[in-house]
């Protein structure tokens, strides 16, 4: 899940007391169900992180993440010195 979608439910949320709050006695109420009903979706959405984290996706890109940085780093190191020749035999104006 997105935290957009997480902000969205918050809103409608906010919306739906502010509706409900129409009767000063029951304002109590409203907020109670609305609190529970946030801490239940941010739950969900903390759960759905964590699967998403700790998926076999997730640990194989951070595998290759870890095991291709070196590599990177050499390929930007030429890059730059490839750039850095470039650029001196570039001609002023």
């Amino acid at each position: 899940m997105k935290v957009s979608i997480l902000l969205l439910l918050i809103c409608t949320a906010i919306l739906a007391v502010g509706a409900r709050a129409e009767a000063p006695d029951k304002t109590e109420v409203v907020v109670k169900k609305v609190q529970e009903y946030v801490k239940q979706a941010t739950e969900a959405v903390k759960t759905a992180f964590t699967t998403v984290h700790e998926s076999e996706a997730a640990q194989q890109a951070r595998k290759w993440l870890s095991d291709n940085a070196d590599l990177v780093k050499q390929q930007l190191a030429k890059l730059k010195e490839q750039l850095a020749e470039l650029w001196k035999l570039t001609p002023t104006a």
